[in-house]
């Protein structure tokens, strides 16, 4: 049986499930370059397309928050890979979107770099004060910065904070613009060749900074296409348990890389750090069975004690629906 078998059978059963259903042609999935996952390698399949039934047209972005902007215009359907605390932004903003999956975990894949000749780490971290960070606004790296921030004691009243998407501030470290970098991916990876983190993965993780990304869309809908999103979801599990099994690595790794945009080693490296949740994972009280809510909601508090946003949700729990996931658990 070819590679492709399973993936492929699946496409075919659940657009039997949907086809009929589904009066849309197309929709626009939005997602990440330079930030590899096993979904693309069943996006450059054309898998999605035979499973839901419908043209999938795919739009990259630089940050989660312009993410919220397109679903918010009504440009862009589902979101891969959303960083929880744009999510958050938007939907304590009063924007009306769902989390459906959880995308990937990756505390290791998002974090600020300090300049290397500042020689500052975490043991003087305190002078940090009045330095110039380049974050994306907004964003899972923003809320680790602040995490840290405050785990250091330091204000950040007395930094000077520029929000640029992460390209843009790896560029600014490159060129000693900036004294620290936040961000994520292959950015993350340019501005560690000038400087040095401040945490570990695990370390922040125990400071209970948790850096995992989600699939999203607006709420109405994901209530006028369950099907349509659970098949969506179900390639992408699919996908994921593909890559689970070493023995498919050499086959989508560079189909991976190439949809990335990214080359073979950066590819590897990256995708290294990151942890796919199977589905009965996700369901679980550790997820989206409440953790995921809790977690939201704390991310939520922080950024109205940094001013960032005027007022947090009293629960998010009505921003998570796990109806979709759980059909396709069972697809």
């Amino acid at each position: 049986m070819k590679l492709t078998s399973r993936l492929t059978s699946a496409a075919a059963a659940l657009a039997l499930m949907t086809g009929a259903a589904q009066a849309m042609d197309e929709i626009t999935v939005a997602y990440f370059l330079e930030w590899p996952m096993p979904f693309q390698y069943a996006k450059v399949q054309g898998t999605y397309d035979e499973a839901l039934g419908v043209t999938v047209n795919w739009r990259a972005f630089d940050t989660g928050t312009a993410m919220s902007a397109a679903m918010a215009s009504g440009d862009v359907h589902l979101s891969v890979s959303q960083g929880v605390p744009p999510f958050v932004v938007a939907t304590s903003a009063g924007q009306d979107l769902q989390i459906v999956d959880v995308a990937v975990s990756y505390a290791d894949n998002d974090n600020c770099v300090v300049r290397a000749d500042l020689e500052i780490d975490k043991d003087s971290a305190d002078e940090l004060a009045g330095k110039k960070v380049a974050v994306p606004l907004g964003t899972a790296a923003h809320y680790g910065y602040l995490k840290q921030m405050t785990h250091f004691g330091v204000d950040i009243s007395s930094m000077e904070i520029v929000n640029m998407a992460p390209p843009e501030g790896a560029a600014a470290i490159a060129q000693g613009a900036v004294d620290m970098f936040c961000g994520w991916g292959g950015s993350l990876r340019r501005a560690e060749e000038h400087g040095n983190v401040l945490l570990t993965g695990a370390e922040k993780e125990d400071l209970g900074i948790l850096v995992f990304d989600v699939t999203s869309g607006p709420s109405s809908f994901v209530a006028e296409n369950p099907e349509l999103v659970a098949a969506f979801l179900k390639v992408t599990a699919d996908a994921n348990a593909m890559w689970a099994d070493p023995a498919n690595r050499d086959t989508m790794l560079p189909v991976i890389a190439q949809d990335s945009g990214m080359d073979m080693d950066a590819t590897a490296t990256t995708i290294d750090t990151f942890v796919f949740p199977t589905v009965e994972d996700q369901l679980t009280a550790k997820w989206l069975g409440g953790g995921a809510q809790e977690f939201m909601k704390g991310v939520a508090d922080v950024f109205v004690e940094a001013g960032s946003i005027g007022a947090a949700l009293d629960s998010y729990e009505t921003h998570v629906n796990t109806g979709p996931l759980a059909s396709a658990q069972g697809m």
